[in-house]
């Protein structure tokens, strides 16, 4: 896909053909290239490679650089820098770890979940644990009540916070309740900090009926966390992966503290926390933009479908990073979620193949990424009842747009 494409060439949007009838999976799959859904474990590795070999390159210049002897107003740029390229290429190897959850990576399902397990626990993300909620994600994407990532507020939910006065601390942390520049600007810097740490450890963004075991209303948020085999988001035999995937953690752990103790805590703040920071920024912003746009409906549990629910998801535009480094997982979302074993290097051929099928339900934004973050978050702030029954659209009040 995106491997041989640049900014230059992408495609200006189409005008969409008009589809009258949601299509069904199957008329979908059929219209898919078989190729599409083929796996190759050499291709994917060289993925792997190119992206671990840039990233020890940039450790090994971040080495010298904290040998530099030079002043701040010199050093700080270049950490900048550093962090910000390194968290791109951090990002690019979440990005492959997740293929690995999906079984995406290769036909042979242990190898995805030992290469998944590795890249993730190096980059401080508990694999299994995450591949299990990010499952239940995937099968009950943009259901109002058992969704698991991103489940808005509904405008009734949104007028009592309005109505309690929210301090400013919790208008930070609940962007619905930002009402003015700074707070909005504010918010959406603790939402892209906080976000992924807050969804790990607290499940937040999650719909109340999405646990395997109780609801988001009765069972407290400490036995909700990603890190706790115990917890009421997984099964029971779900549990030993997770304390599999803790232990990942625990070992990358030690490894960030034995630097440290050669580098200095600086250092290894420098070098590996900075770039992990922005990753966390890029994983949320992208999750975020793929389920919040304007004419990406919610829908409750009455009136959900899959295929709905899949098409209510959103392909963006990140130019060079997202189509080569993000190995285009901004580009082509939608085909993702229809058939999330098609590897990423075959979903802009997929996605070709139904968007004529998916005509006007098709959703794409091909414009500046940012921009759309900034305006998805100041005009999306809860969702509302649609033209059609159980449909739920985004919304603002007036103040907000």
């Amino acid at each position: 896909m995106g491997v041989t494409a640049t900014a230059t060439q992408v495609r200006a949007p189409t005008v969409p053909v008009v589809v009258s009838a949601v299509p069904d999976v199957k008329t979908l799959r059929d219209a898919i290239p078989s190729k599409c859904f083929e796996r190759s474990l050499v291709r994917s590795l060289s993925y792997v490679v190119r992206d671990v070999v840039f990233v020890s390159a940039l450790f090994t210049s971040a080495v010298y650089l904290a040998k530099l002897d030079a002043p701040w107003t010199v050093t700080a740029p270049l950490w900048l820098l550093y962090s910000f390229v390194q968290g791109l290429f951090f990002t690019g190897l979440w990005i492959l770890a997740h293929e690995c959850g999906h079984d995406s990576f290769s036909p042979y399902l242990n190898v995805n979940a030992t290469m998944g397990w590795i890249l993730h626990s190096a980059l401080l993300v508990p694999f299994f644990s995450w591949k299990f909620s990010h499952a239940r994600h995937h099968r009950y994407h943009n259901h109002m009540e058992k969704d698991t990532v991103f489940v808005p507020s509904t405008k009734e939910e949104f007028e009592a916070k309005e109505a309690k006065g929210l301090g400013l601390f919790a208008k930070l942390v609940d962007h619905t309740a930002a009402d003015t520049p700074i707070l909005t600007l504010g918010s959406l810097v603790v939402h892209q900090v906080f976000g992924w740490p807050m969804y790990m450890f607290l499940n937040a963004g999650a719909g109340y009926k999405s646990l395997v075991q109780g609801s988001r209303d009765t069972v407290a948020r400490h036995k909700q966390s990603h890190y706790d085999p115990r917890a009421n988001i997984f099964t029971a035999a779900e549990a030993p992966f997770v304390a599999i995937s803790d232990l990942g953690l625990l070992l990358v752990i030690g490894a960030l503290y034995a630097a440290s103790r050669s580098l200095g805590v600086g250092t290894t703040l420098l070098m590996y926390g900075l770039p992990y920071l922005w990753m966390n920024h890029w994983i949320v912003a992208i999750t975020y933009l793929h389920h919040t746009h304007e004419k990406a409906p919610h829908y409750d549990a009455d009136n959900w479908t899959f295929v709905q629910g899949a098409m209510s998801t959103v392909d963006r535009e990140f130019g060079f990073i997202g189509r080569h480094i993000f190995h285009g997982i901004v580009e082509y979302h939608v085909v993702h979620h229809l058939f999330p074993r098609i590897p990423f290097y075959h979903a802009e051929e997929a996605t070709e193949a139904v968007r004529g099928l998916l005509g006007d339900k098709y959703i794409e934004q091909r414009t500046n990424f940012m921009a759309d973050l900034w305006t998805a978050f100041t005009t999306c702030k809860y969702v509302e009842q649609g033209a059609k029954k159980g449909q739920l659209m985004w919304a603002a009040p007036a103040k907000a747009k």
